[in-house]
């Protein structure tokens, strides 16, 4: 039987897919968890990862929402992006969510100490991730979970995914609510617990979720 899990980065306000268009992701065998594809990106474009399935309207919205500056407009761009940077310095979970974003996609750019450039950044990605997310930021704890439960930026470790994820969910997130369903369907960094894990998909479900949707319906078919 096959058990699916959303698994996208989350942007500042809502997830990626929250300008219109249904949650997008990779599906995997028994809710095993994979990472977003790494990419490069110039700048003012955004992640074929983020865009999938959006229309103009909504990826300019998108744009508009997450990346440094306008297209081509590099000065622009260098302000925005200095500024989010003092936000996220100050303390602002939201800048410091959409900073690991942009680390793990490579829209923000690092180096390392002896000077080479980095196309993405997972380990800065994590530190901006746990920021937020120590503040309770649902889409931190989401995105922190994803590197947990990839092994990227951070030691892989199934148990710290599925309390992040736990955390995230409880307040609503549902990307985080199918992902913890798929956790405790196959005992992943906890228990299982199908009752626990159809009790996640049918609040994911609830939300307009396919992912958990089809979780369901696996589980059903199942039983028959």
């Amino acid at each position: 039987m096959k058990v699916l899990a959303v698994l996208l980065l989350a942007a500042t306000v809502a997830s990626l897919t929250g300008c219109g268009g249904e949650p997008k992701g990779d599906k995997s065998e028994a809710g095993s968890i994979s990472a977003p594809l790494n990419e490069i990106t110039k700048l003012g474009e955004i992640p074929s990862i983020m865009s999938e399935g959006l229309t103009e309207e909504e990826k300019a919205e998108l744009r508009d929402q997450i990346m440094p500056g306008g297209v081509g407009d590099v000065k622009a761009a260098e302000e925005k992006f200095k500024a989010l940077m003092a936000d996220a310095r100050a303390g602002d979970p939201a800048a410091q969510n959409s900073l690991g974003v942009m680390y793990y996609t490579g829209e923000a750019v690092s180096k390392t100490l002896s000077g080479q450039v980095l196309n993405t950044d997972p380990e800065l990605a994590a530190g901006w991730f746990f920021r937020a997310a120590e503040q309770g930021y649902a889409d931190a704890q989401f995105n922190l979970g994803l590197m947990y439960a990839n092994g990227e930026g951070v030691p892989q470790d199934m148990e710290q995914a599925a309390e992040l994820f736990k955390s995230a969910a409880e307040q609503g997130h549902v990307d985080a609510q199918n992902n913890l369903g798929a956790m405790y369907f196959t005992g992943e960094g906890v228990g299982r617990d199908e009752k626990k894990a159809i009790e996640w998909f049918e609040k994911a479900a609830a939300q307009g979720n396919e992912d958990a949707r089809a979780n369901l319906d696996a589980i059903k078919a199942s039983g028959k």
